[in-house]
Parts: structure tokens; C-alpha cells; sequence
């Protein structure tokens, strides 16, 4: 019995990871994406590489910034409500700590306890930490979904460089007259990698995360690349 605990103690898991994965994932995906299609698309115009260079470039820096300022206020947001539920929570354990305590009762009654195991769960929960007890049971918060919104921020923004560091050099080092094959080909490339790096982080098929990271990066290129060929401008 005791070794079955031991075992089940160093389970690996990897929802710990759901936090940084996301914005991680988000911003490299974007950052090699949106990058890759606008070199693209501008080649496509007939753009020489300074300006195709100068365009990725200027892409990158605004597109950091407003991955982290978007991650920031979206995370933050979920914060301040995490934080207003804990307080309206901490409120009424001081308010009213039998009604709290017998809605404690109910959560594990729900979940197939027995009236009395029940509440002598509710009533050890509530003596070694109540409001982290009501927390976890009734609000479904705990540390590792926590909100943590400069952690996303930073993350975005450094995986957003990060990506878009493969677009930039693919136009540096492409010949002149085949930046936008190349530079496609290389996201491409760099896409398939990140989907199954993000899928092996995350415990999930890599056949799948390459996949489904290869289809979207070649529709959003191949769309922008159109667009750039139709209409003969930097877009």
C-alpha cells in the first residue's frame, strides 16, 4: 500500500504548465505567423529586401509589445475577479461560517460523499484553512490556474521575439529573388517544430500539435501572399 502511495506521489503531470504554456505558445505561433506573412506578402508586391527587413522588423517590435499588453490586461482581468470572488468568500466565512460551512457540506455531498463523511470533510477543511478549502471546492481557483499576468506578459512578448526571429533571418539570408518561398518555407518549418514541442510540453500527440500549428501558418501566408500579389502594395 505504502509503495502504490509512493508511486502515485511522483506521477508527472502537466497541468502546472498551463499557465506559461499558453502565452508561450501564443506568442511564438504569433510572432513567426504574423511576421512570416508580412514578409511574405510584401515580397509578394515586389517590395526589395530592405524594405521587406525594415517592415519585419518594425512588425516584431509592435507586435511584442502588444502581445504583453494584451496578455497583461486579459490576465489582469482575471485576477481582479479572482481576487473580488476571494474577498466576497473571505466575507462571508467571517459573516456567516455555518451557513459557509454547510454550503462546504453540499460541494462534497455533490461529488458522492456520504452525508456524514461529508460533513467531517467540510468541518477539517474549514478548521486547517477555510477560505482556501472554499477556494479550491466552490470557486474551482487554486495555484496552479492562478492568474499570474506579468509572468504571461513576459512570456508573450519573449516568445513573440522569439518567433518572429525565424521570419527576420529567413529574409536576411534567402536570395534576393526567392524571400518569400524561402521565408515560407522556413516558418513552416519553425511551426511544425513549435507545434510539437508544445504538445510534447503539454503531454499531447505531436502528430497533432505539428499539424494543427503547419495548417494555420500556411493559410495565413498563403492568404497574405495573395493579397500582396493582387493588389501590388505593401499591405
Amino acid at each position: 500500500m505504502g509503495r502504490i502511495a509512493s508511486q502515485r506521489h511522483h506521477e508527472r503531470h502537466n497541468s502546472h504548465r498551463i499557465g506559461w504554456l499558453r502565452a508561450a505558445v501564443l506568442g511564438a505561433n504569433d510572432g513567426t505567423i504574423s511576421v512570416a506573412s508580412l514578409a511574405v506578402g510584401i515580397a509578394a508586391s515586389g517590395a526589395d529586401r530592405p524594405a521587406i527587413l525594415l517592415s519585419a522588423v518594425a512588425a516584431t517590435a509592435a507586435g511584442a509589445m502588444s502581445m504583453a499588453a494584451g496578455e497583461y490586461v486579459s490576465v489582469q482581468s482575471q485576477a481582479d475577479t479572482e481576487q473580488a470572488d476571494l474577498a466576497r468568500e473571505r466575507a462571508e466565512l467571517v459573516s456567516d461560517p455555518a451557513g459557509e460551512l454547510e454550503e462546504l457540506t453540499e460541494i462534497y455531498l455533490e461529488r458522492g460523499l456520504e452525508h456524514s463523511l461529508a460533513r467531517q470533510v467540510a468541518e477539517q477543511l474549514t478548521l486547517h484553512d477555510a477560505l482556501a478549502a472554499h477556494a479550491r471546492d466552490e470557486l474551482g481557483l487554486s495555484d496552479t490556474h492562478r492568474a499570474r499576468p506579468i509572468q504571461a506578459a513576459l512570456a508573450s512578448a519573449f516568445c513573440f521575439m522569439a518567433g518572429a526571429l525565424v521570419p527576420l533571418l529567413a529574409v536576411l539570408l534567402t536570395p534576393a529573388d526567392r524571400i518569400a518561398m524561402g521565408t515560407t518555407l522556413t516558418a513552416l518549418l519553425a511551426l511544425v517544430g513549435l507545434g510539437a514541442a508544445a504538445a510534447s510540453a503539454g503531454g499531447a500527440p505531436l502528430r497533432q500539435g505539428a499539424l494543427r500549428m503547419l495548417f494555420w501558418g500556411a493559410l495565413a501566408m498563403g492568404m497574405t501572399a495573395l493579397v500582396g500579389r493582387l493588389f501590388g502594395a505593401v499591405v
